[in-house]
């Protein structure tokens, strides 16, 4: 469906809930998926590959989230980057490994203080919620964050 809506050129970093995507991507031969180290790393590739000419997409774990906000708010926010961040949620609801449940407790409110429009992937919705993301990322030519929770996406 991604690629249906003119996505075409992936990157992000390694993700137990986003594997199936990433394994999918990295077999994908119609477009490039570029592994990266850290979350802040992807953005720039992404912000590279979107300046040109390339719709991209940046996988990344909440987790990380923390090391992006500066690359979000100096760059991708600053320069109304349109963006679309597949960000998983570990820790959601306190369950997760000790050093997720902060961070998956800060996650959408740090996303929606810093001015990224931000949606929770559901199982059920899941074509609607990501046309609403497109649409809202195409709109204000901004990053916009989907939130996935284990076990919504294979």
């Amino acid at each position: 469906m991604l690629k249906e809506k003119g996505f075409d050129f992936f990157t992000g970093v390694p993700c137990s809930i986003l594997k199936g995507v990433i394994n999918y991507l990295s077999e994908d031969p119609d477009v490039p998926y570029i592994p990266a180290t850290r979350e802040d790393e992807a953005l720039g590739i992404a912000t590279g590959a979107y300046l040109t000419g390339k719709k991209p997409i940046v996988l990344m774990q909440n987790s990380g989230l923390g090391n992006s906000i500066g690359t979000l708010a100096s760059l991708v926010l600053l320069y109304e980057i349109p963006l679309l961040l597949l960000i998983s949620w570990r820790g959601y609801q306190g369950k997760d490994a000790p050093e997720h449940l902060i961070m998956g407790k800060a996650t959408v409110k740090l996303l929606e203080d810093i001015g990224v429009p931000t949606q929770i992937l559901p199982k059920e919705k899941a074509v609607e919620t990501i046309s609403d993301a497109v649409e809202i990322m195409e709109e204000r030519s901004l990053p916009t964050a989907i939130i996935v929770r284990r076990g919504v996406i294979e």
